[in-house]
């Protein structure tokens, strides 16, 4: 009988040290961790997990945060697009909304992204006008005649104001914030932290994943 109770109460330690060794899975609360949003906003490819993120150049916030969700986005599965949107608040913005999208439609945005923060907030660099913007990606290779016919170019408007009407879909308050899927929104301030908004989305993203699994 003591051996039965030894062998009882062996088993049971060793159940108590497994169920502690397995990381428990992060579980987080709409309207404490995120929000979502009342009219969601259609993702630009259906097909995929749209992470959309909103930020601008000259936020030192989204300076700090850019290499956390570049390198998140790396180790997400092929379901999982990354959509960056630059923001305009004030029409000192718009040098900086107009050279990211210069940027997309020349295919150097991936080359130049942490350059640009770069250059803002340790280099001081004020990238205000087109010439600047054609400098500026000129040492990235990129010929100054296309980046000047490209800046104030239909296409780079078109994409600016289909970015501030997503923008005002998603009713982003701060940067950077993350949209999930056109919606869920994540904040820095309501999830604890650039990291903890990482985690926050990882779990959003899973929980679209397991939805969509089941339909």
């Amino acid at each position: 009988m003591r051996i039965l109770v030894a062998l009882s109460s062996l088993l049971f330690s060793l159940s108590a040290f497994a169920a502690d060794s397995v990381p428990a899975t992060p579980t987080f609360v709409e309207g404490r961790d995120y929000e979502v949003i009342a009219e969601p906003v259609r993702p630009l490819d259906p097909s995929k997990i749209e992470v959309s993120e909103v930020f601008f150049y000259t936020c030192p916030h989204c300076r700090h945060f850019e290499p956390l969700i570049e390198n998140w986005a790396k180790k997400q599965q092929p379901d999982v697009k990354l959509v960056q949107i630059h923001t305009m608040w004030s029409p000192q913005m718009e040098p900086y909304q107009r050279g990211f999208y210069t940027a997309v439609t020349l295919n150097v945005k991936d080359k130049v992204q942490l350059a640009v923060f770069d250059a803002v907030h340790a280099q001081h660099k004020e990238l205000a006008t087109a010439e600047a913007w054609a400098d500026f990606l000129a040492t990235f290779g990129v010929d100054r005649k296309q980046v000047l016919a490209t800046y104030n170019s239909f296409g780079v408007s078109s994409q600016i104001k289909q970015a501030d009407a997503r923008i005002r879909g998603y009713r982003v308050a701060s940067t950077p914030a993350l949209v999930i899927d056109g919606k869920y929104r994540i904040s820095a301030n309501l999830a604890g932290g650039h990291e903890a908004m990482l985690e926050v989305a990882q779990f959003l993203v899973e929980k679209i994943r397991a939805e969509r699994a089941n339909r």
